[in-house]
């Protein structure tokens, strides 16, 4: 029983982190569309001023071919979670410094939450 426990615990842990945010992937769409669409595309291999979204959770920073990433996001190697873009989406210069991206940042949770639960539907 208690392997049993451990085991659902460790697929919990392992299971795409979007939904632990409780966002509403299609509010965060319209978000998306309205603040993120400008530079980023959610398309396949369709890079903008910023990199393409499509595939984003679960994905390593810097690894969408054909896009300049800046030095600062070359060094992050943690994998795109949901967490990790949370953080970045609240404030993408303070959370790794010297990148590219110029947008203040999105200070409202919940429309974070949104978004991230739309970027985690982009497969």
């Amino acid at each position: 029983m208690f392997r049993r426990i451990a085991l659902v615990a460790v697929l919990v842990s392992l299971a795409p982190s979007a939904r632990a945010l409780d966002g509403n992937p299609v509010a965060g769409e319209g978000i998306f569309q309205r603040i993120c669409h400008n530079c980023h595309s959610a398309e396949i291999g369709v890079n903008k001023v910023g990199p393409s979204l499509w595939n984003i959770v679960g994905r390593q920073p810097a690894a969408v071919p054909d896009y300049a990433y800046s030095e600062s996001m070359k060094k992050n190697n943690a994998p795109w979670t949901a967490t990790a873009l949370d953080a970045y989406i609240a404030d993408p210069r303070g959370d790794v410094h010297g990148v590219k991206m110029y947008f203040k940042g999105l200070a409202d949770a919940k429309e974070r939450a949104d978004v991230v639960a739309y970027l985690s539907t982009l497969r």
